[in-house]
């Protein structure tokens, strides 16, 4: 049987990790990937209203997140015309739209641990 973290690092930009499953949590880590992506399955969204639809979160962590999202290609950037005032819209990538089901996982699965918790 094939171990699933072997001692010899994957390396990948310039980054080492010793098994796939931290690389795809620095892809998706942290507290607001997920969410962002949650809100990116249902359709394109522009800055103004991811803002909205996640008012807890700053501007500027939102900006940073959605930039560390793009770098990672999780999600495209697409930016409409040329001259101010442009449209920029934010969609799920092929990868990003293939974490989904995943997302979707970690979601039902996190619902079940507050249930048992009596917080849901």
């Amino acid at each position: 049987m094939k171990k699933e973290c072997e001692t010899s690092y994957i390396n990948v930009d310039q980054k080492s990790y010793p098994c796939a499953v931290s690389f795809v949590m620095d892809l998706i880590g942290g507290r607001w990937k997920g969410v962002i992506l949650c809100h990116l399955k249902n359709g394109d969204k522009r800055f103004g209203e991811l803002k909205k639809e996640l008012s807890f979160i700053t501007e500027t962590t939102l900006s940073i997140q959605l930039r560390q999202l793009e770098r990672d290609q999780l999600i495209t950037r697409t930016v409409f015309g040329t001259k101010p005032p442009v449209k920029v819209v934010y969609s799920l990538s092929d990868s990003g739209l293939s974490f989904i089901p995943l997302l979707d996982h970690i979601n039902n699965w996190g619902k079940t641990i507050l249930e048992s918790k009596k917080v849901l």
